[in-house]
């Protein structure tokens, strides 16, 4: 249940309230930015990959650095689009149990779940990132394969796409104390994915009797 840029509404007026979401939405700015240019890299990637092979097939060469870049773009695309995703309310999670909740119990989970499993986890990867990129970067470490690229570039995509997404985590728990405070009003999106897993679990029942809205019957 994200709170995107374009929908959350302030409902008080506080000052100190209106600063700590300004944070919140500059960071699903900057994340929503990052990620719409990181998209062209699927573009890039694809231009690569049938240069490569238009190459290799007429004249029989090839290199591994095309390879490679063709993982660097990817695993930017991966990176790098993550965060814009968690801010869109866009990676998988259980809907159709989350609908069965109060908003509030919804929220007291989503709080729950960024700081202890979303905060700890890109914390912890972004700790052990910092030493992993540095010596890359020192030692102008190289990939092993042939005509292979430099490695600290595609090392340092991990720290950046951790880094963002901790960035966002923390604009999501920021929007989503606000909403439980009353401060942000709760955002569209949130009835579009809980109408959407409605809808699923509506066809599952007119596959099998035994579901129903309140889940499997015995």
């Amino acid at each position: 249940m994200s709170v995107g840029p374009g929908c959350p509404a302030l409902i008080m007026g506080s000052v100190g309230v209106k600063t700590i979401l300004g944070v919140a939405f500059a960071i699903d700015r900057l994340n929503a930015l990052v990620g719409r240019i990181a998209c062209w890299a699927i573009f890039v990637a694809i231009l690569v990959s049938a240069a490569n092979a238009v190459v290799r097939k007429l004249f029989g060469v090839s290199s591994n650095a095309w390879l490679e870049l063709q993982w660097y773009l990817f695993g930017a695309v991966f990176m790098l689009c993550a965060p814009w995703t968690l801010q869109l309310n866009e990676h998988i999670r259980i809907d159709i149990v989350a609908s069965k909740f109060s908003r509030r119990v919804t929220n007291i989970i989503e709080i729950f779940c960024i700081i202890f499993f979303l905060g700890v986890f890109c914390a912890l990867m972004v700790w052990l990132s910092i030493p992993f990129v540095m010596n890359s970067l020192s030692s102008s470490e190289m990939s092993t394969n042939a005509g292979g690229l430099i490695l600290w570039p595609a090392k340092a995509l991990i720290l950046l796409g951790f880094g963002l997404i901790l960035l966002q985590g923390a604009s999501e728990l920021i929007k989503r104390v606000a909403i439980m405070r009353g401060d942000l009003q709760e955002s569209a999106a949130t009835d579009l994915h809980e109408a959407e897993a409605e809808r699923i679990l509506h066809e599952l029942a007119a596959v099998d009797p035994r579901i129903s809205e309140g889940g499997m019957k015995p």
